[in-house]
């Protein structure tokens, strides 16, 4: 049976005669984005009415956040990137030399390398796990906690194959300890279930799958973390100044909870109406058919592959893959840029090229990718 999208093509900016096949770098922008930016110009101009509109706007995103992952919103902050997450973790944890982080040699630079300050400070060790012929076992990183862990940190997908882990697993065999699981959940959330509640962080960039833009990370900290960290930025947002205290400030102030405790100032808040419009329309068409259908289009993408003799490192299995299809290529970039020639836009670097499906693909995008690397002969 042919696979057609979710959401016409149509229904996004520049895609006509386009085949889209990068959303794990950067998705294409909602035609209705639009009219998302013309409220909010209207809001910015109308004061106080206007700005509290526009909070009111924030705290529905929120909400709808929590309904993604399955969380309750007021767990949910809204941070900069999913980089400042995994910061939270380092400069928050009370780190003591022996301590060690949990990772995989084949970590975003963001989640790998989040660590460094600590690591060359206080003496704690990090442990990069290495894959095994491209993939990630969950055991692997399980045999490498002890009783000196204090944060396992993955990506739910990886960037470089797109293999989807196990989360559940991860969380079960950690809960009863005192290590926090951290988790990047950037090529999963709007493709994938996000098992966000099994997590103590659970962090995502808005601008590839989530289909909206830079400048907003939606970050779930539970309680487990919140006990465990101590704030280390501080501003109006996230202190209880007001009404307590007014022009003259005082030498002690009291810190709010959750969500605004780690939200210092402002957020990107254009942004987040922009977020708050892409997840009507993820939660609308609803996970579950997201996920199945991103599936089934990876799978297409990974038999079709391996047909042209091409080397996969993502994983075929079902519950393994996401929406990111990836093969090893020394000259990823001339690859891509092959196929953009052929109007198909695919991602590719560091050796390798991703393909992504998304809820706007179709199996006819399948068969145009394959045809146009057919037709350029790949060693």
């Amino acid at each position: 049976m042919a696979i057609e999208p979710l959401v016409s093509p149509g229904e996004f900016c520049g895609l006509d005669g386009i085949t889209h096949l990068c959303a794990g770098g950067e998705a294409p922008w909602l035609k209705s984005q639009l009219d998302v930016y013309q409220r909010f110009s209207e809001l910015k101009s109308t004061s106080y009415e206007g700005r509290d509109a526009i909070f009111d706007h924030g705290e529905n995103c929120r909400k709808k956040i929590g309904k993604l992952w399955g969380v309750e919103p007021d767990r949910v902050s809204f941070l900069p990137t999913a980089a400042d997450g995994m910061g939270l973790l380092a400069r928050g944890l009370d780190w003591r030399p022996g301590d060690n982080i949990v990772t995989t040699n084949l970590e975003f630079p963001s989640v790998a390398y989040a660590w460094k300050d600590v690591a060359k400070k206080m003496g704690v060790e990090v442990r990069l796990v290495s894959h095994r012929n491209w993939r990630v076992h969950e055991e692997d990183l399980l045999d490498n906690v002890d009783e000196r862990t204090r944060v396992l940190a993955v990506s739910q997908v990886s960037f470089y194959t797109g293999q989807n882990l196990n989360l559940k697993k991860i969380a079960t065999n950690i809960k009863n300890s005192t290590t926090l699981f951290a988790v990047d959940s950037t090529h999963a959330s709007g493709a994938l279930n996000v098992p966000a509640g099994s997590t103590d962080l659970c962090v995502s960039s808005s601008y590839k799958w989530l289909l909206a833009t830079h400048g907003v990370a939606p970050c779930y900290l539970s309680e487990k973390a919140e006990s465990q960290i101590r704030p280390t930025c501080f501003g109006w947002h996230n202190l209880q100044i007001w009404p307590p205290q007014g022009a003259e400030r005082q030498p002690k102030v009291e810190e709010l909870g959750m969500p605004m405790k780690l939200e210092p100032g402002n957020p990107a808040m254009i942004v987040i109406m922009f977020l708050e419009k892409s997840l009507d329309l993820i939660l609308e068409i609803g996970t579950e058919k997201i996920q199945k259908h991103n599936r089934a289009l990876s799978e297409e993408v990974n038999l079709g592959l391996r047909d042209l003799g091409l080397e996969l490192i993502s994983p075929l299995d079902e519950v393994s893959r996401s929406g990111n299809t990836c093969f090893l290529s020394q000259d990823a970039r001339l690859v891509s840029a092959g196929l953009a020639k052929k109007r198909v836009l695919v991602w590719g670097e560091y050796g390798r090229v991703r393909i992504s499906t998304h809820l706007y693909n179709s199996g006819d995008d399948v068969t145009r990718l394959i045809s146009g690397l057919s037709e350029m002969h790949l060693p």
